[in-house]
C-alpha cells in the first residue's frame, strides 16, 4: 500500500447537459480549472450506445485486453471517480459507473465514453497540497496512481 495525505480544495456543481460526453467533458473542466487532483460524482442518464468497459477478457493476460458494451435504451447512472493528471500533465478521469434499466444493471469504466441523456449531475472535490499523479505501468498499459 502507498498513501499520500492531501487537503480540500474547492468543490464544484455541474450539470451536464443532454449530448455531453464522460469522460470528455470532465477532463475539458478540469483542464480549464486548472484541477490537478479530485474526487467526483455523477448521477443523472446515458444514452442508449454508449460504450462502458467492463472488464478484462481474461484476468491471467497481461496486457489486459479489455471488454466493452453498448448499452442498449436509455440508463439511470450513478458514478464514482478521481481525477489525477498523468505524465504529461493531462487531467485523466478514472470512473466506474452503474448503468440500470428495467432489472438489469451493468457496472464499468466510463473510459470509452458515456453520452448523457437529458442531465448529468456532477460534483467535483477539489483535492490539494498532493503530488499524486497517473503514470503508465508497462507491464499493464494502465496508467496507475502514483503516491509520493
Amino acid at each position: 500500500m502507498q498513501f499520500t495525505e492531501a487537503k480540500m480544495g474547492r468543490i464544484f456543481i455541474i450539470r451536464l447537459h443532454d449530448g455531453e460526453r464522460i469522460p470528455d467533458v470532465l477532463e475539458g473542466f478540469a483542464e480549464n480549472q486548472q484541477i490537478k487532483s479530485a474526487l467526483c460524482f455523477f448521477l443523472g442518464g446515458a444514452k442508449e450506445n454508449s460504450r462502458v468497459v467492463v472488464g478484462p477478457k481474461d484476468g491471467n493476460f497481461l496486457p489486459p485486453e479489455p471488454m466493452s458494451t453498448l448499452l442498449k435504451g436509455v440508463h439511470e447512472a450513478c458514478g464514482v471517480g478521481t481525477i489525477f493528471r498523468n505524465e504529461e500533465g493531462t487531467p485523466k478521469l478514472h470512473m466506474h459507473a452503474a448503468f440500470g434499466r428495467q432489472q438489469e444493471t451493468i457496472t464499468g469504466c466510463v473510459r470509452l465514453g458515456v453520452d448523457v441523456w437529458q442531465i448529468g449531475e456532477v460534483i467535483i472535490f477539489e483535492l490539494t497540497d498532493t503530488e499524486a499523479k497517473r503514470a503508465v505501468d508497462k507491464k499493464t498499459g494502465f496508467e496507475f496512481l502514483e503516491v509520493r
